[in-house]
């Protein structure tokens, strides 16, 4: 008995070790601008592909090593994640002589700005080619393929859904990549030109988002407050969800292991929070990516859940009613 007990301890441990998903890291160099894109993909080598995809972008002064509670999280589930790196806005500032003047000056440089969706895009360039040969070969599906990012990674990633920015010399550009299903924007962070245009920067904007802030939710760089977290919220015509967590401020979704709190409800803290984080955002991919019914509903009733519980407000827009009647 001792020893089938021991075995089955042995099998427990070896089933919980072999379930964390593998992690590589990759430099990829972008021929065309002549820039070195670092990646991070996490995947399970023992799901058969091809598997959905999540990209995510960082925020100012991360790194591909952020946001690792998500990317495991959805990596269990089945989905293939690339955590992309932006030279110019990522780590590297915090290394300067002055980190806050640092950021500062890259959260203003325009060139940052038309460098990030660019990134997504040719990440996406480059799954594609893997797909096609070699050790990867059909492991992606981007046919079921989301982005996701927080603060500057969320700019990032409503760049690729379709948000329309003015560059200094009042040039209009858009990066909308169409292979993108559906977008999960962190700390919604549009930017001050975006805000001027108005709503007509986000009208090109048709997939669903999935929103998340905070009631703290003031940007450490700039002068974005928490209340105008919600401004795509407010202006899109899309699909679209706003989570907006009761004491959560700007760094609850970067996977910190300190804890944080103020006037949020009692005994939360980031590790609460991040569970909801982890938990909807993949209801959202499956959802929306993919096209599953029921995790759309499970997305909705956990979102009203939440409110329930005063761990965040919940609210909707765009969804059709038929829809919302199917799902019950």
């Amino acid at each position: 008995m001792r020893r089938l007990l021991a075995f089955l301890g042995m099998m427990v441990w070896v089933a919980a070790f072999a379930a964390e998903p593998e992690v590589v890291d990759r430099d990829w160099r972008d021929a065309k601008r002549d820039r070195v894109v670092p990646v991070r993909i996490y995947f399970d080598r023992e799901k058969a592909g091809p598997r959905p995809v999540m990209i995510v972008s960082h925020g100012l002064g991360g790194s591909r090593e952020g946001y690792a509670y998500l990317a495991q999280h959805w990596s269990k589930a089945g989905w293939i994640v690339v955590v992309v790196e932006h030279k110019g806005s990522n780590r590297d500032l915090l290394r300067s002589g002055n980190p806050m003047q640092a950021m500062k000056r890259a959260a203003a440089d325009p060139a940052n700005a038309v460098n990030r969706p660019q990134d997504i895009s040719f990440v996406i360039d480059t799954l594609e080619a893997m797909n096609r040969e070699g050790e990867w070969k059909d492991r992606f599906n981007l046919k079921e393929l989301g982005v996701g990012g927080h603060s500057f990674g969320a700019f990032t990633a409503l760049a690729s859904a379709g948000m329309k920015f003015l560059l200094p010399d009042g040039t209009e550009k858009s990066f909308a990549d169409p292979r993108i299903k559906a977008a999960l924007v962190l700390s919604p962070s549009a930017g001050r030109r975006q805000m001027r245009q108005g709503a007509k920067a986000l009208e090109d904007i048709t997939i669903p988002c999935f929103h998340m802030t905070g009631t703290l939710d003031d940007s450490p760089i700039g002068d974005t407050t928490a209340a105008e977290r919600r401004w795509v919220f407010d202006n899109g015509k899309n699909p679209r969800f706003l989570l907006t967590f009761i004491g959560g401020d700007h760094m609850i979704f970067s996977g910190r292991p300190r804890v944080l709190r103020r006037d949020g409800p009692p005994n939360a803290s980031d590790a609460a929070f991040q569970k909801v984080i982890a938990e909807l955002s993949l209801d959202f991919l499956n959802g929306y990516v993919r096209n599953d019914k029921t995790a759309r509903g499970k997305l909705e009733q956990g979102g009203e859940n939440a409110a329930k519980e005063k761990i965040a407000t919940w609210e909707f827009a765009g969804l059709s009613a038929d829809r919302l009647e199917n799902r019950r």
